[in-house]
């Protein structure tokens, strides 16, 4: 809710309705509760669809700054289209943001740490994994339907990530 503070004016009279717009909720909104939503999952080609699965974001928004986590758990009817993976963000990036941020993969006996990355005026960001299929495994490539490992019923990813937002 934060927004630029009021110009006021010379002879103007303060009113508590003015205060509390001015100084009381923007200042409830640093702490206010964050803000749950279904980030859109697409992909380059073809997009995946949930199904059965369950994917579900929160935000917080604070001035420019947000902070967004984005939790998928794939399910039985879960299909993972082709191509490279997104997810949308609650808001778009500013034009001098890239910013990286955290993700997890697990998917039977494998974890993989990961990043979440934003650029310069998206509104969507995309998760970068090591490829175990190339050498060396530190190497990180754009979640896909293959990577970091072939998605299956109840694998999970999270990913957490704080940027600047455009406006």
């Amino acid at each position: 809710m934060t927004f630029a503070p009021r110009t006021w004016v010379v002879g103007e009279v303060v009113t508590a309705a003015l205060l509390n717009a001015e100084i009381r909720d923007q200042f409830l909104s640093f702490f206010g509760a964050w803000t749950s939503d279904t980030p859109t999952w697409t992909a380059s080609t073809t997009n995946p669809v949930i199904g059965n699965g369950s994917l579900t974001g929160r935000y917080l928004k604070v001035g420019r700054t947000v902070h967004r986590v984005v939790d998928l758990i794939t399910g039985s009817t879960t299909t993972y289209g082709s191509g490279t993976y997104a997810f949308a963000m609650p808001a778009a990036a500013g034009s001098a943001t890239n910013q990286v941020g955290d993700a997890q993969a697990v998917g039977g006996s494998s974890r993989y740490a990961g990043h979440i990355l934003i650029t310069a005026n998206s509104s969507t960001a995309a998760c970068y994994f090591p490829d175990s299929g190339l050498v060396p495994v530190s190497r990180l490539s754009t979640m896909s339907p293959t990577i970091p490992f072939t998605w299956a019923s109840n694998f999970q990813m999270r990913a957490c990530i704080t940027y600047e937002a455009a406006s």
